[in-house]
C-alpha cells in the first residue's frame, strides 16, 4: 500500500515526514512531534520495537501503531509493552489504515478486541516470570498501590476492558451508558498512568489479575 498517497487524500490528514531506517524514525518524531506515528516492526539501524520504546521514553506525545506483516508478529507484543497504541497489518484495506490514524490520534487505540486476545494468549508466557503465582494476592507493591487508586466501579471497568469488551459491551454488561464507560476507562488510564486501552490489558495480563484461561 502507498501509505503516503492514502493518506494525503484526506483533507483532515497530513504525511509529516518519512524515515528509512529506526534512527531516523526516532529523529524524525521528536523533530516533526507528528499526531500519529506508523511504525514498521523490521527496519535497518533501530528495530521498530526499540524506536518505539525511545519515542514513548522521551515523553513525547506522539502515538505509534506497528505495521506488521503478520498478525501475530513475534516483536509486537513487546511494541505493545513499550507503549505502542496497537498494531496494523501491512495490507490493511486505505479505509481501515484511514480509520486507524483518525482514532489513535483521538486517544483510542486499533486492535479489535478479538485480535488483542489472541495477541496476548499467544505470548502469555513472556507475561509472568516462571514460578509466579496468578491473581491479585501476587501483585507486586508498586502494581497493588496503582490499583487500589481505583474505585470498585473502575476496577470492574478494567477486568472488561482486559477481557477485550468494547465500550458498547461493557455499558450492556453493567446496565450504564457508553458515555459513563468512556468516561470510566479515561479514570482507569489517568490512575494507572497508562496510555490506552491497550495498556490496560497489558497492566492486568502481567499483574495476574486476567489470565488467557480466564
Amino acid at each position: 500500500m502507498a501509505f503516503r498517497m492514502v493518506i494525503e487524500s484526506q483533507p483532515d490528514l497530513h504525511v509529516a515526514g518519512e524515515a528509512a531506517n529506526g534512527l531516523e524514525a526516532v529523529a524524525q518524531a521528536q523533530a516533526l512531534r507528528p499526531d500519529v506515528a506508523l511504525m514498521d516492526v523490521r527496519m535497518p539501524e533501530l528495530d521498530g520495537v526499540e524506536a518505539t520504546r525511545r519515542i514513548v521514553a522521551s515523553g513525547s506525545d506522539t502515538r505509534i501503531i506497528i505495521l506488521t506483516t503478520f498478525d501475530l508478529d513475534e516483536y509486537v507484543y513487546s511494541a505493545l509493552r513499550t507503549g505502542a497504541s496497537g498494531f496494523l497489518l501491512k495490507d490493511a484495506q486505505p479505509a481501515d489504515l484511514l480509520s486507524a490514524i483518525r482514532a489513535v490520534a483521538s486517544g483510542d487505540a486499533v486492535i479489535a478486541p478479538s485480535v488483542t486476545r489472541r495477541l496476548l494468549d499467544a505470548f502469555a508466557h513472556r507475561l509472568r516470570a516462571p514460578g509466579n503465582e496468578r491473581g491479585e494476592d501476587r501483585l507486586d507493591p508498586a502494581q497493588r498501590e496503582r490499583l487500589e487508586q481505583l474505585t470498585a466501579r473502575e476496577r470492574e471497568v478494567l477486568l472488561l476492558v482486559a477481557r477485550s469488551l468494547s465500550n458498547a459491551e461493557i455499558a450492556q454488561r453493567l446496565v450504564l451508558s457508553e458515555a459513563t464507560v468512556k468516561s470510566h476507562v479515561g479514570r482507569v488510564l489517568s490512575k494507572l498512568d497508562l496510555r490506552d486501552r491497550v495498556q490496560i490489558v497489558v497492566f492486568a495480563y502481567e499483574s495476574g489479575l486476567v489470565t488467557p484461561a480466564s
